[in-house]
């Protein structure tokens, strides 16, 4: 709910922007050589939603992934390569969880697992942008990303069986988004929504073979939105 109320908010944000940039006679060009400067910096607030995509060895009921809404927080680095090519870092801290529940149990300490997260989310980025249209600019985003769960408990001996739910450290994953850049009078503004999908297994399975939790899990990787607000 919380993610469709602020995604609605942003669109309305956008759509009367843009109708004030289009059709205001004035049409007055703010920061008119900002996009000129090779190098170029700032930061980003905003919110997330991490899930998991599980593939499974059998035919067992399925984990069942309660995404929570997180927060995000980091510097952007950018790099112009020409008008309409950007490279872009832009490193942030990332806090998120998600409560995995497991079939087959009764009992709430053997059935839930609270997943909480903090990274370290490095991504490098290609920023593919049309022709600057009076104050704003839409673009599309690509690239790709590691990360480092500050989180991990991948070093604990204790597994499910002693109620611990155990992930890789790193992860890679690639990246796809758009958005739009608004130059307001001081600075360029940027909401943006981008999709993270991991490429490796982030699951420690079970010291037992035959673990209820973890035995019938062929890989666990994140998928994951992000809503970005970036001011430069």
């Amino acid at each position: 709910m919380i993610k469709k109320l602020l995604i609605l908010v942003i669109l309305c944000f956008l759509g009367q922007t843009m109708k004030a940039q289009l059709f205001n006679s004035e049409r007055l060009a703010n920061l008119e050589t900002f996009d000129k400067k090779f190098f170029s910096w700032g930061y980003f607030l905003g919110f997330n939603a991490y899930d998991f995509k599980f593939e499974y060895k059998g035919q067992e009921p399925d984990v069942i992934v309660n995404a929570q809404t997180g927060f995000n927080v980091g510097l952007v680095g950018d790099m112009r390569i020409n008008d309409y090519i950007n490279l872009r870092l832009e490193p942030g801290l990332f806090y998120t969880q998600r409560d995995l529940i497991f079939p087959g149990f009764e009992d709430e300490h053997d059935f839930l697992r609270e997943v909480k997260s903090t990274y370290i989310h490095i991504p490098l980025l290609v920023k593919i942008s049309t022709k600057r249209l009076n104050n704003f600019k839409p673009f599309v985003v690509a690239g790709v990303s590691t990360s480092i769960n500050l989180s991990s408990n991948s070093d604990n001996p204790q597994d499910n069986s002693g109620g611990e739910f155990r992930m890789v450290k790193g992860t890679q994953y690639y990246e796809l988004g758009f958005g739009i850049d608004l130059y307001l009078f001081y600075f360029k503004f940027t909401p943006s929504i981008r999709g993270i999908f991991a490429m490796n297994n982030e699951l420690i399975s079970d010291n037992d073979p035959n673990s209820p939790w973890t035995s019938n899990i062929e890989k666990m990787s994140t998928r994951g939105i992000f809503v970005n607000f970036t001011f430069q």
